[in-house]
């Protein structure tokens, strides 16, 4: 039997971050609450957004910056939310630490968490009480993202939540019936999500990485692949990526699939 004294690593999440309205749907929050309630409390926060690529890799900002409100068109109130989670400079420290000498890391110190980040994190862990740090993608490629997670894996040894941030579909320019209240989603979106949910329970990282060839519902499930890419840092930073992951959150929101996840 496990010794209960031992402490466990944290998990690793991949999760469907949606807008800022997510923040007025009680059903997408008690779903996000209710996982981050069952998790262990983490001792920081490090974040992988779907809306940071920028190489070489960097850090956000370890001091308390303005947010950024990186969205067009919605109502003024989500352009005066704020998230004030304490700074991580020890957790930036560490991943710096944990890249090869091959891999630099830069900070910008004045940019904030942008709503990959702050939207989930204000759904699952409203006091924002726990340090965080976001890390930029330095590209799209499914290798060296998981590579990176590798890299931090560790950081989950010390209470570190690793959380990739994105939309396991995300074809926005197909889905303007679903926005205007169209129910169940199309089938690209259905199919990928299946797709993807098989080859994560079988552990199949080959054909994941291969997903621009061999998922159904490409191109449209993701015309552009940046909210996809970050699963493959949370699954770089667990022990055995080939272990089914616990699905925490399925379903779809205006046809997009929610599909959200934790790997240890």
């Amino acid at each position: 039997m496990p010794d209960p004294d031992v402490a466990r690593p944290m998990p690793a999440l991949y999760l469907g971050h949606g807008a800022p309205p997510l923040l007025e749907d009680e059903g997408w929050m008690a779903e996000l609450g209710g996982w981050a309630a069952n998790l262990p409390r983490p001792s920081s926060i490090l974040i992988v957004s779907a809306h940071w690529q920028t190489a070489p890799i960097a850090l956000s900002a370890t001091r308390p910056v303005p947010l950024v409100y990186d969205f067009y068109g919605f109502p003024q109130h989500y352009y005066e939310m704020t998230y004030d989670a304490p700074g991580a400079p020890e957790l930036a420290a560490k991943v710096k630490g944990l890249m090869p000498a091959g891999e630099p890391v830069l900070e910008r110190e004045t940019r904030g968490l942008d709503h990959g980040a702050w939207v989930p994190l204000k759904a699952m862990f409203p006091e924002a009480d726990i340090p965080v740090l976001q890390m930029s993608m330095p590209d799209l490629d499914p290798g060296h993202l998981f590579e990176v997670g590798r890299r931090l894996a560790p950081l989950r040894d010390e209470g570190v939540l690793i959380v990739g941030s994105g939309f396991l579909t995300h074809g926005l320019p197909f889905i303007r019936e679903y926005f205007m209240g169209k129910p169940g989603a199309p089938q690209w979106s259905i199919d990928f999500d299946e797709w993807a949910r098989e080859a994560l329970v079988r552990g199949d990282l080959d054909t994941l990485f291969d997903f621009r060839d061999k998922a159904p519902g490409m191109p449209w499930a993701h015309p552009t692949v940046e909210h996809f890419a970050p699963l493959f840092v949370t699954l770089g930073a667990v022990a055995r990526p080939e272990d089914a992951p616990r699905f925490a959150i399925e379903g779809y929101a205006y046809g997009l699939s929610k599909r959200s996840f934790e790997t240890s």
